[in-house]
């Protein structure tokens, strides 16, 4: 038994623990985003990474295991904008999709959130496109992530049918063809990026392109 005059030892809070670790995680995460993107997967270490990120390079592998694991975290928050484990489908910015009432107001809405994430990740998607090349774990990512767009397709475009008809000549399978060649974030770069169009005017010819292929009208 301890002496009655012992006091008791103050709690180290582990929220305040929690909440450091997430920020080194953040600060970590967009660090690496910053140099695949500017340096390319293969030339950057994960001792880059933490020189640049201010950490230890042991830090980084425990919080993150490998660089292709790193990879991964940073194409999962730039699609979504935070470390929320949220689904993009449930995200505020995602919403207008599913409250849309006609098909047309539905790829119209869609054609925001691909702006949304043209915005915070193609340079991200491009910079995993060319370490598919030379990396085993940036291909897996590539082809996830591929996957993933379709899969984002086939939701929208099921969702639009249940509130009317798609164009005549079309099936699902091939309107889900069609939605995942334009939810790619490569649009976004070449025209937004490249060509300096206003995202404006990259909304409105994406939403127009889907309406008038889909529906066979303008949104």
């Amino acid at each position: 038994m301890g002496d009655v005059n012992d006091k008791p030892r103050r709690r180290y809070s582990s929220a305040t623990r929690s909440e450091g670790a997430r920020r080194t995680r953040q600060a970590i995460v967009a660090t690496a985003g910053a140099l695949f993107v500017e340096r390319g997967y293969a030339a950057t270490s994960l001792a880059d990474i933490a020189t640049a990120a201010g950490v230890a390079r042991p830090t980084v592998f425990a919080a993150f295991g490998s660089k292709g694991a790193l990879l991964g975290q940073v194409l999962d928050q730039g699609l979504a904008g935070d470390d929320a484990p949220v689904p993009v489908a449930e995200r505020p910015w995602f919403q207008p999709v599913w409250s849309a009432t006609t098909p047309a107001a539905v790829f119209a809405a869609y054609a925001e959130v691909c702006l949304v994430i043209g915005r915070r990740a193609a340079p991200l998607f491009e910079a995993v496109r060319r370490a598919a090349d030379d990396a085993p774990e940036a291909a897996q990512l590539w082809a996830t992530l591929q996957d993933n767009r379709r899969a984002g397709a086939r939701m929208v475009v099921a969702h639009a049918q249940r509130l009317g008809p798609l164009a005549p000549h079309l099936d699902a399978d091939t309107a889900t063809d069609i939605v995942w060649i334009y939810n790619d974030p490569a649009h976004y770069a070449a025209l937004v990026s490249e060509r300096g169009w206003a995202e404006d005017r990259f909304r409105q010819w994406l939403a127009d392109t889907m309406c008038q292929t889909l529906l066979g009208g303008p949104s």
